[in-house]
């Protein structure tokens, strides 16, 4: 997947300001700003935005603290529908030069509107400062699938007991979990299985129909790769277990915590190679596949969540990061 990159020159000059289509430039004595960006809002992805702030060479960077803030704002038709906080990244690079990420989800329910992307930042050397990074709109269709299920899996759909219940919240909790030191890895995503066997795709709206001959509609959180009993399952990137349970709804489990508020989900699995705390280098071996769980057939469920909301796996594929824009610093 290729992300259509824009680089954005900031610099704090008193009096100076320069707009050319997708370049601002703001310049002072004190530092410079880069900010690079993924400009396009397509429902079920992701933004995000590297900031790179440079001080003079005979200065110390700029570390954040509670003195020292920066926010990155999505808002529909003048109403704030996404915000996540910058937070530090690749602290061992230049001594002048401070670097800061961050990435706010796009729901797959969003439809054409007044989108306006902004960063806040405050720093005692520019005071309060706001930016606006154009963006633009692109429309997606998701398919629409429905699935019948037999006496065992609509127990499971229709299960509200407070076992059930206790999972959900918990599993929730973690998700929305937003640390801004748990910085494990900004490398592009792979595959978790050599398979390029979809079974059901991220953002699918399904309908499940009960054997009582009642039904429920959901979203799909994730891919499905239809994989036979006991295939590998990879972490698609280096992080820290934070779930690894049997869970009624998905089964055996497992959780990855990449970077503040990004995770990935690996359900339905017939065993698992890691347990919670441990931490996993891209690539390496954290499970097999199964049907544990809801599941009507042998298959691994994989889902990225970055802020709690479920994000198309396939866009951390590309340098989401951007690590190698930054490289060109």
């Amino acid at each position: 997947m290729k992300i259509n990159t824009k680089i954005i020159i900031l610099a704090l000059l008193i009096n100076v300001f320069c707009l050319n289509a997708n370049e601002a430039k703001y310049e002072s004595e004190n530092l410079n700003l880069y900010v690079s960006y993924n400009d396009e809002i397509i429902p079920g992805d992701a933004i995000f935005v590297k900031m790179i702030i440079q001080t003079p060479k005979n200065h110390k960077k700029i570390k954040f603290d509670n003195d020292k803030k920066a926010e990155l704002t999505l808002s529909l038709n003048n109403k704030i529908i996404e915000k996540s906080p910058f937070y530090q990244i690749n602290t061992s690079k230049k001594q002048n030069i401070s670097e800061l990420l961050s990435g706010i989800p796009l729901s797959s329910w969003l439809e054409s509107g007044n989108f306006e992307l902004k960063v806040f930042i405050e720093l005692d050397e520019i005071g309060k400062k706001e930016f606006t990074l154009p963006v633009k709109f692109t429309s997606k269709i998701f398919n629409e699938e429905i699935i019948n299920l037999d006496e065992k899996n609509t127990s499971i759909k229709t299960d509200t007991s407070p076992t059930r219940i206790s999972q959900i919240n918990k599993l929730n909790d973690i998700l929305s979990t937003n640390i801004c030191d748990d910085v494990y890895s900004l490398k592009s995503f792979i595959s978790p299985t050599t398979s390029t066997r979809y079974t059901s795709f991220f953002g699918d709206r399904r309908t499940y129909k009960y054997t009582n001959g009642k039904s429920s509609t959901s979203l799909h959180y994730g891919n499905d790769y239809g994989i036979p009993d006991g295939s590998e399952v990879k972490a698609c990137s280096s992080g820290k277990i934070v779930m690894a349970e049997n869970r009624i709804s998905t089964g055996f489990s497992i959780v990855i915590e990449h970077l503040p508020g990004l995770y990935s989900l690996y359900y339905h699995l017939s065993e698992m190679n890691v347990k919670e705390g441990d931490f996993v280098e891209q690539g390496a071996l954290i499970g097999k596949s199964g049907s544990t769980g809801l599941a009507t057939g042998p298959h691994l469920h994989w889902e990225v969540r970055l802020n709690g909301e479920a994000v198309r796996p396939e866009f951390f594929f590309a340098d989401f990061a951007f690590e190698k824009t930054a490289d060109n610093k």
